[in-house]
């Protein structure tokens, strides 16, 4: 069983649109969702916890459809959910907010919660509201950690966090996903996290897919080069997914075996791919 399945997905809410949104997530993985602010990441997220419905195409989590349903809802208890601001009673310490998730999901850990609590330095006595955007979503995490969750839905749960605390937690996450039934949507803008961590990519740009699948056979698959205008006015156009004008050349993203002989390139990484998926002119 997938942990997620979209199929041709649409949504509109005014000008916007996501069309034809295709996305799995198999268990054991981790898949990011990389894209612009604007791009659909959010509207996708919101319809995968069945905040929203889409208005074609269908929506699977843990194997159920997701929406406002019974059956849905038993599902979202194995669901962990981290959004971008965390949603924490501002007037309790983190003990008392572990405390209200007792109560909350059947499947809640107490040793889980208090050992999470110790291992990401969460004070004991201060209120959520006198945490920093920082603290606060290390305690979302530590909530999203301790209910037994076999599906992990991060919406920038990295955001605010200083590179060795963000370390920690992708040292977290990757001790959920060691069990086989476990799986993480994480989206991110910070792609660096996305490349330590991801099994699959998915970029997203205005509302479409522009390119998906597994984030090593993608960055083995498709090549940066850089170029004079008029080399690359002189070749051929084969394989070409992206090319960036400037004045200095042209910045190329393309499949590897149609790149031409001598050609100057680039370690490619998901940073440059998403940056010339979103700027740049198809061929």
């Amino acid at each position: 069983m997938n942990a997620i399945e979209l199929n041709h997905v649409a949504k509109r809410y005014g000008d916007f649109a996501l069309e034809d949104v295709n996305l799995t997530l198999p268990q054991g993985c981790v898949l990011g969702l990389i894209g612009e602010n604007g791009a659909g990441k959010s509207t996708l997220i919101r319809m995968m916890l069945g905040a929203c419905r889409p208005d074609g195409g269908e929506v699977r989590v843990l194997g159920e459809k997701a929406g406002r349903t019974a059956a849905f809802t038993k599902v979202r208890q194995d669901i962990g959910v981290v959004l971008d601001e965390a949603c924490l009673p501002d007037e309790l310490t983190a003990q008392q907010v572990g405390k209200v998730m007792h109560g909350i999901y059947a499947n809640w850990d107490d040793a889980a919660f208090s050992s999470l609590c110790a291992r990401l330095d969460l004070p004991k006595g201060k209120k959520v509201k006198d945490f920093s955007r920082g603290t606060k979503m290390k305690l979302a995490i530590a909530v999203a950690l301790s209910h037994k969750a076999k599906l992990l839905v991060l919406d920038e749960a990295t955001g605010g966090l200083d590179p060795v605390v963000r370390d920690e937690i992708l040292d977290l996450l990757n001790d959920f996903t060691r069990d086989e039934e476990h799986a993480i949507l994480l989206s991110s803008h910070i792609v660096t996290d996305l490349e330590k961590i991801c099994d699959y990519v998915v970029f997203l740009h205005k509302g479409r897919v522009q390119m998906a699948g597994e984030k090593d056979e993608l960055l083995e698959r498709y090549a940066l080069l850089n170029m004079t205008h008029e080399d690359y006015a002189a070749m051929e156009k084969r394989g070409v997914a992206r090319m960036l004008e400037g004045h200095g050349g042209v910045r190329v993203l393309m499949e590897r075996q149609a790149a031409p002989r001598g050609a100057q390139t680039e370690r490619l990484g998901l940073e440059d791919m998403m940056l010339l998926l979103e700027k740049g002119e198809k061929a």
